[in-house]
């Protein structure tokens, strides 16, 4: 058991820092929110137990201030709508580094599979070549070269990688945009990639106690540290939207392909479309992420039956009501 158990979150409203945050709190640490406006962080569902303190990621200065003390810092932040990325994502990191350089604590980072190219699949592990081949790629493997350089100064860095999120409160994700809208009743049912090509998922709690369990076995870690999660995987990619037509009762309801099209067309004029585009290589190759080492290390990892998985996220984003009972003869009870 770690004896200072207090943590620092830095972007704590988003989807994988909240769920962290949630998953700290409950195993009983202390966690601290960085957030320009606590007040309107505090009003968040899912906010409640983070100490918010005022602050903003880009500003050195008051992630240091809010980092004294802390054994961990997360750094959970991003370009909002994927844009600008060239211009925030290094100085937001550069100021958690400088956090946690000055409290002593380790850096915790969620990676992404962005920092891979075709070259690294079909199965990625620890060791895969990165060799990305679009920008934001680039910025990513420019991000952990960084931390290892930390790392070599005596900061120790933890990064878990995982594919797309999805979960009751992840935030702007793919789930969202490219499979089932949030905020009503699903009317509508889509995917992104090759119908045939296989795609990894990662169900936010799944991942964020994940983070929970390796933070808690500091002694046993380097001081630079890569773990790949596994998540949900499914060889056929479209299998996601057909689970999720299943937990939502209606089976029939048909699957449309998502509209690249107009995201093409529309990309001249909003750089969220242009940024969408450079990654839909990820939609047509199918990359697996080989989570033996963070088995071998925790004994398991973290995994909610697909079925509740799926439903907690539908219920969280407002697409079916909580007390829905499952529909009879579902097929979602393999494991997955």
């Amino acid at each position: 058991m770690m004896e200072n158990r207090i943590a620092l979150v830095v972007g704590a409203t988003g989807g994988v820092g909240g769920a962290v945050a949630r998953a700290l709190l409950a195993r009983g640490w202390t966690v601290r929110g960085l957030a320009r406006s606590p007040k309107a962080a505090a009003a968040k569902p899912g906010s409640a137990g983070i100490t918010w303190i005022k602050g903003d990621a880009m500003n050195a200065a008051e992630v240091v201030a809010a980092s004294k003390g802390a054994s961990i810092a997360f750094h959970g932040a991003n370009p909002p709508g994927y844009r600008n990325w060239k211009g925030l994502a290094l100085p937001m990191l550069e100021s958690t580094i400088t956090a946690a350089k000055a409290a002593g604590a380790r850096i915790v980072f969620p990676g992404t599979v962005y920092n891979f190219g075709p070259d690294a699949g079909p199965l990625v592990d620890e060791r895969s070549p990165q060799n990305p081949v679009t920008r934001k790629g680039r910025i990513r493997v420019a991000m952990e070269t960084r931390l290892r350089q930390a790392a070599g100064e005596g900061t120790p860095v933890l990064i878990v990688r995982a594919g797309d999120f999805f979960g009751p409160r992840a935030g702007n994700n793919w789930f969202g945009a490219g499979i089932v809208k949030a905020g009503g009743a699903a009317k509508r049912i889509s995917y992104p990639g090759d119908p045939e090509v296989g795609h990894a998922w990662a169900y936010l709690p799944d991942l964020a106690e994940t983070f929970a369990r390796l933070v808690e076995r500091a002694d046993d870690l380097g001081p630079f540290e890569t773990f790949h999660f596994r998540g949900h995987y499914f060889e056929r990619g479209i299998e996601i939207a057909e689970a999720v037509r299943e937990v939502l009762g209606r089976p029939d309801m048909p699957i449309r392909r998502f509209p690249w099209l107009a995201v093409r067309l529309g990309a001249p004029f909003i750089e969220t479309f242009r940024e969408l585009l450079e990654m839909r290589y990820l939609w047509r190759e199918r990359l697996e992420l080989d989570n033996r080492r963070l088995v071998a290390f925790l004994g398991a990892e973290p995994h909610t039956p697909l079925v509740t998985a799926l439903r907690e996220t539908l219920v969280g984003m407002g697409c079916m009501p909580a007390v829905a009972p499952m529909p009879p003869g579902t097929g979602l009870a393999r494991a997955n």
